[in-house]
């Protein structure tokens, strides 16, 4: 366990500097803060504390971001995530415009985002269970890993589990914003149109993965900030470790 802590202690450092330092330096800072358990705000952090940290820099993360994108127009008004028409479909947009039916169009692209925000206030438990059974590889990964290294990892730990939330909440939003009955009204308007491929007026899958999608590159974001901006490190623990971090490293 002394090994375990120790080696979290070291890793944790070096990534929160965005640094390498030499087998030596951290020799010695193993032998500096080895298995203490302490919970003051100021002085030598723990390894206990180090560990801690990390885990609340990604819940804070993850919490953030699905609070951001579950509020209203989190994904409406964010231009680099909003939904639109999914591909196979934008022929049908382009079309049913060309005919002055644009207030259709337009309520088909606003619900579809509506059930995005609604399904992305699910996400926070999911990210918090996968943070708790994050293993020793996994906080190595992180850490030294890129930017993205966090994100990465919840992308392989919790997409499915997201699926499965989101559908049946993105259903449930797809017919409480009635975007079930928009897009059902534009899919079957088009296919009325002589000589054209059908579409699919079932638009729930689509909406689950683009919620993902969005979640994720939100999530990435927040990664990357928390990383490189003291500012975004918001609780006492998160300060202490790593402004001692940072005073550890200009010396070495």
């Amino acid at each position: 366990m002394k090994v375990f802590r120790s080696t979290i202690l070291a890793i944790t450092i070096l990534i929160c500097t965005n640094n390498f330092a030499s087998a030596q330096f951290l020799k010695n800072i193993i032998q500096q803060l080895g298995n203490k358990q302490t919970t003051s705000t100021t002085g030598t952090p723990s390894a206990f504390e180090i560990g801690t940290a990390l885990k609340q820099a990604l819940e804070q993360g993850t919490t953030k971001s699905s609070d951001q994108l579950s509020a209203l127009n989190g994904f409406f008004g964010n231009a680099a995530i909003k939904l639109v028409f999914p591909p196979e479909a934008q022929k049908v947009e382009r079309t049913l415009r060309s005919l002055g039916l644009n207030q259709m169009c337009d309520n088909v692209i606003l619900s579809l985002n509506r059930a995005a925000e609604d399904a992305a206030g699910q996400a926070k438990p999911i990210f918090i269970n996968a943070v708790k059974q994050m293993t020793l590889q996994d906080v190595t990964n992180i850490l030294l890993g890129s930017n993205d290294a966090a994100t990465q990892y919840f992308k392989r730990t919790t997409s499915v589990s997201l699926a499965e939330a989101f559908r049946p909440v993105v259903q449930r939003s797809l017919d409480k914003v009635g975007a079930t009955h928009y897009y059902g009204d534009v899919a079957n308007r088009y296919n009325k149109i002589p000589f054209i491929s059908k579409v699919n007026p079932d638009i729930n899958d689509y909406v689950t993965q683009k919620a993902i999608y969005g979640l994720f590159v939100q999530i990435a974001l927040e990664e990357l900030n928390i990383r490189q901006n003291l500012s975004a490190r918001t609780t006492p623990l998160l300060q202490k470790v790593f402004s001692y971090a940072g005073k550890n490293m200009k010396g070495n």
